[in-house]
């Protein structure tokens, strides 16, 4: 029998997709598991949504309202258990994501999973075949403080590990994902698997964009600012 899990998922009027989304991981999920939702003050249905499956593995809280680095803060913080999953409000799980990627953390005790993933777009079609052929993922520390590969959705850590190194999340950061995927660089071996357990889905309305890139100096900032940042957590 497999340990227990969290799924940590930041939401923000995510009405159109949630329903979808959250029965996914559902399926996924054992007696004892829980699924966290922090809702940063959604003012369309979707806290009706979340409340409507009547499953007591779902714990909503209330977000800071402080946007979706801070509203992840809020739900990893509320997790209760060790493995950790993180989690989009408008993607889809494969029924087997946990058992797979728990198996990796049994064999390899690494810090931090990642596994691939395919692109779909608003209508459920196939944009990207493979995320990591398109980004080169995979783990590194300077790697990955150069160009970051780390995609929340696709990624799960070991709380005992790295909780209370990555909370509080830094303001001057550009997003929790990368952070917390550098960390576990630091302090161990990371792992990256080829399977493809979700479908991530692009549409008009995506809280992050892992394809747009900011100009030369505002990227040199951010490398420098999570740089400074890493080498303090110890």
């Amino acid at each position: 029998m497999r340990e227990k899990v969290s799924v940590a998922l930041a939401a923000y009027n995510g009405e159109k997709f949630i329903k979808e989304q959250v029965q996914s991981i559902l399926d996924n999920l054992t007696e004892g598991d829980e699924l966290v939702v922090s809702d940063d003050g959604s003012t369309d249905a979707t806290k009706e949504i979340l409340l409507s499956f009547k499953d007591d593995r779902i714990k909503v809280f209330d977000g800071p309202k402080k946007g979706v680095k801070k509203n992840f803060e809020n739900a990893i913080r509320n997790c209760k258990n060790r493995y950790i999953f993180l989690c989009d409000q408008d993607d889809i799980w494969d029924k087997n994501k946990v058992d797979i990627v728990m198996k990796v953390f049994k064999e390899n005790n690494c810090p931090v999973c990642v596994h691939n993933c395919e692109l779909i777009n608003e209508g459920g079609g196939k944009l990207l075949d493979s995320y990591f052929e398109y980004r080169n993922s995979g783990a590194g520390f300077f790697k990955n403080i150069m160009k970051n590969t780390y995609m929340g959705c696709c990624m799960a850590f070991d709380a005992l590990k790295l909780k209370e190194k990555i909370l509080p999340i830094p303001e001057n950061i550009e997003m929790h994902d990368q952070w917390i995927g550098v960390i576990g660089d630091k302090i161990g071996k990371n792992v990256f698997i080829d399977d493809k357990l979700i479908k991530y889905r692009r549409h008009e309305n995506n809280a992050s964009d892992c394809f747009n890139h900011y100009g030369f100096f505002k990227m040199l900032r951010n490398r420098i600012n999570l740089f400074l940042n890493v080498i303090r957590v110890h």
